[in-house]
């Protein structure tokens, strides 16, 4: 089975963040803009580390519960 989250990377692009979370680009920029998403850029590529996912996600479903 494929994933969406690529596992052998450390920070992904917004598009990869998109398909892992299933949500539009203005969606993801949101959460970044309010900080419930961390990001970083480098350059001018914005990137979002794989843990960042990975908490966000944990704090969706803390808040479901």
């Amino acid at each position: 089975m494929r994933t969406a989250m690529p596992t052998s990377h450390e920070a992904l692009k917004v598009p990869e963040v998109m398909a892992a979370l299933r949500l539009s680009r203005s969606k993801v920029y949101d959460l970044i803009r309010s900080k419930q998403l961390d990001s970083f850029t480098a350059g001018r590529a914005r990137r979002v580390p794989v843990d960042a996912v990975r908490q966000y996600m944990r704090n969706q479903m803390e808040e479901a519960a």
